[in-house]
């Protein structure tokens, strides 16, 4: 007999950090778990360019925040927060071709009725995907924003209260 396990929320961020901007997901997950003390329904994963393999992480969860580079016509750093039908909308425009593997993760997980509940994409639009490991400086500047958006959805706690 399966053993029921525990529903939860997952914040995952998705994007190759090889790429300057398209690493934002997993760079904000980073700064997400190391600035905020995370609630313990919440739990944190760097996706990066798993696609297909980070299906088992969508199983028992009950909303997923995911976090990555946008591709939205908008400024470089700007946030944008989509869910149900806007989600595919925003991935037609494709970063990378991990975005792929993002639209056939949630496809999987639906037709396997694992699909959470609540699926929002966090996102942000990039100003740089040239080879490189560090963010270009618009997106690293507007980062806090995003991870600050995505700590208060998740009910998260400020690591360092006294700090402001």
């Amino acid at each position: 007999m399966r053993q029921e396990k525990e529903r939860h929320t997952l914040v995952m961020g998705i994007g190759n950090i090889l790429q300057q901007d398209e690493g934002l997901g997993v760079r904000a997950v980073e700064r997400l778990q190391s600035l905020y003390r995370l609630p313990p329904d919440v739990r944190a994963v760097d996706g990066g360019v798993m696609g297909l393999d980070l299906l088992p992480y969508l199983e028992d969860a009950e909303r997923v925040l995911i976090l990555d580079a946008i591709q939205a016509n908008r400024p470089p750093g700007s946030v944008m927060r989509l869910e149900g039908p806007e989600i595919p909308v925003a991935l037609a425009l494709k970063t990378s071709i991990h975005q792929v593997g993002l639209q056939e993760l949630l496809a999987v997980s639906h037709l396997r009725g694992t699909l959470p509940s609540s699926v929002i994409l966090w996102g942000m639009q990039p100003a740089s995907l040239e080879m490189g490991t560090e963010l270009s400086p618009v997106v690293s500047s507007a980062l806090d924003g995003l991870v600050e958006a995505v700590a208060k959805a998740v009910g998260a706690s400020r690591r360092d209260s006294s700090r402001c």
